[in-house]
C-alpha cells in the first residue's frame, strides 16, 4: 500500500464514514444525529475530523441549505461500494453456516404495490433473519436507481432494454379498461378501443409502466392516444374514475375490491385485457448477494403458486359479482 494511502487510512475511522454517509444521504446534520443516536455537535465533530483527514471540505451551507461538495460526492461513491462489500462478506459468512441473514432491498414500481406484500409472507417465514426494505416509487425513479445500482432487486412490468438486465417474469399483469358504474359507455355493444379513449381518458404521467403498455398497444393499432387528464398514481386515477372524471386502463390486481363492489366496472373491449408480466430484475453485471439469491430462488420456485393464488383472488371476484347480480 502506498505510504500516502496508508497515512490517510490511519486517520480515518468507520464511525466517521458512517456519520458522513448519514449526513450525505439525509442532507442534514440534525436528521443524521437522530438516526444514529448522536447529538448535532457530535455529528459536526465527526465530520470536522474527517475533513481534516482528507484536507478537503465535504459540506457547506448556503443560507440554511446544506450542500455536498464534489469531494463529498466522490467519497459517497467509495463508501457505498465499501459498505456493500462488507455487507456481502457478512452475508457470505452467514451463508457458509446455512443461515441466510442481512438486508434485502426491494424496489417496486407503484403499480406493483398491491402484489409485493403477497410475495413476502412465506419468504419471511423461511428467512426470519433477513431484514427487508421495500421502496415504492414510479417507474422513472426506479430506473434511475437501477442505473446507479442503488438497490438490489426491482419489481416492474416493462423491463428497460437499454442495458443488460437479469429478468425473471413471475406473475401475469392484466391491464383492463374500466369506467364508473352507470357510465354511458357500458350501455354500448362491440365497444372499440377508439370509442373508449374518447370518454376522457385518465392517464399516468409519461414514462410510467401502465401508460407505456397502453401507448405501445395503441401504436400497433394505429390509434391516437390523448390524455384527458394526467394523474400521478394509479390509486388517484382509480378514485378519479369512481368520481366520474373519466375512464382509465388500470392493473386488475390493484382494483379487485372496487370491481367486487361495482364502483368500477370492466369495459369489454376487443383485444383487451393487455397482458404483461411482473418481473424481478437486477443489472446483469451485479453479482447477487446471498440474500438476493435466496429471494430470486424463492420467486422462481413459487411461480406456479403465485399464479394460482392471484387467479383465485380474481375467481373470487367473479363469484362475488355473480352473487350480487342474483
Amino acid at each position: 500500500m502506498p505510504q500516502s494511502v496508508q497515512s490517510l487510512v490511519n486517520r480515518l475511522t468507520f464511525r466517521q464514514l458512517q456519520v458522513f454517509r448519514s449526513v450525505y444521504e439525509l442532507n442534514s446534520y440534525s436528521r443524521a444525529g437522530d438516526m444514529l443516536g448522536l447529538t448535532q455537535p457530535a455529528v459536526s465533530n465527526q465530520i470536522r475530523h474527517l475533513e481534516q483527514a482528507l484536507e478537503q471540505p465535504l459540506f457547506e451551507y448556503v443560507g440554511r441549505q446544506l450542500y455536498s461538495t464534489a469531494t463529498a460526492k466522490r467519497l459517497a461513491q467509495c463508501i457505498h461500494a465499501m459498505f456493500d462489500e462488507i455487507e456481502r462478506f457478512q452475508q457470505d459468512l452467514s451463508a457458509e453456516t446455512g443461515l441466510i441473514s442481512g438486508e434485502l432491498t426491494l424496489v417496486a414500481v407503484s403499480t406493483a404495490q398491491h402484489v409485493v406484500p403477497y410475495l413476502l409472507g412465506a419468504y419471511t417465514s423461511l428467512h426470519p433473519n433477513v431484514t427487508i426494505n421495500v421502496k415504492i416509487m414510479n417507474r422513472a425513479a426506479a430506473i434511475e436507481r437501477l442505473n446507479e445500482s442503488h438497490d438490489e432487486l426491482t419489481i416492474m412490468g416493462l423491463v428497460p432494454n437499454d442495458k443488460p438486465m437479469f429478468s425473471l417474469p413471475f406473475l401475469n399483469n392484466e391491464l383492463i379498461a374500466v369506467a364508473p358504474q352507470n357510465h354511458p359507455i357500458l350501455t354500448l355493444e362491440d365497444i372499440s378501443l377508439s370509442a373508449f379513449l374518447e370518454h376522457n381518458l385518465l392517464l399516468r404521467e409519461a414514462g410510467s409502466g401502465s401508460r407505456l403498455a397502453l401507448e405501445l398497444h395503441c401504436q400497433k393499432q394505429r390509434i391516437r392516444l390523448q390524455a384527458g387528464m394526467e394523474i400521478g398514481s394509479n390509486d388517484a386515477i382509480k378514485h378519479a374514475v369512481i368520481a366520474g372524471l373519466g375512464v382509465a386502463v388500470l392493473p386488475k390486481l390493484g382494483i379487485l375490491s372496487e370491481l367486487t363492489l361495482g364502483t368500477l366496472v370492466e369495459v369489454p373491449i376487443k383485444d383487451f385485457p393487455l397482458r404483461r408480466s411482473w418481473c424481478l430484475i437486477h443489472p446483469q453485471g451485479r453479482h447477487p448477494t446471498p440474500t438476493m439469491r435466496s429471494f430470486i430462488d424463492y420467486i422462481q420456485q413459487n411461480i406456479a403458486q403465485f399464479e394460482y393464488m392471484f387467479s383465485r383472488m380474481s375467481a373470487n371476484l367473479c363469484v362475488k359479482k355473480s352473487i350480487k347480480i342474483r
